[in-house]
């Protein structure tokens, strides 16, 4: 496989990755207030998760490296996810999904460009630069353009 179909085939999952997120926010919201209980809702999602995670790993195989040895900050992304599943649970029934998922991707562009920029967290170091910057700044625009909080 070619670098630029590789490029395009991660593109087209992202996209549709990112498809999910408000769906996932508005029906989990939808869950979580017809149980009157944000926190159940997202027990549920982790549940359906990590059994769908588990089917997963059974035709693909377990990790064959060790979890020894690996830095403890690489297992706390399920925090943050935990995070985004009960603050949009929460949220998105109250100030609207489209309002909440908006400035959830507010967010993640000032995360990822420092993410990117010093190469945190194990990331590839991308400098931003002036056509980056404004970019990104183009991308703030349009959020608080699509919505209005």
């Amino acid at each position: 496989m070619s670098t630029s179909s590789t490029v395009l085939g991660f593109g087209v999952l992202m996209f549709f990755a990112g498809i999910g997120i408000p769906i996932m926010a508005a029906l989990n919201g939808g869950l979580g207030a017809r149980l009157a209980s944000p926190a159940a809702a997202s027990l549920i999602l982790f549940c359906l998760a990590a059994t769908i995670s588990a089917i997963v790993l059974t035709f693909t195989g377990w990790p064959q490296k060790p979890f020894a040895g690996i830095p403890p900050q690489y297992f706390t992304g399920g925090l943050f996810v935990a995070f985004y599943a009960l603050s949009i649970t929460w949220a998105g029934p109250r100030i609207g999904v489209g309002n909440a998922v908006m400035l959830v991707l507010l967010g993640q562009l000032a995360a990822a460009a420092a993410i990117d920029h010093f190469g945190l967290l194990g990331a590839v170091r991308s400098p931003i630069t002036v056509q980056r910057a404004l970019g990104i700044a183009a991308m703030v625009v349009g959020v608080f353009l699509a919505r209005k909080v």
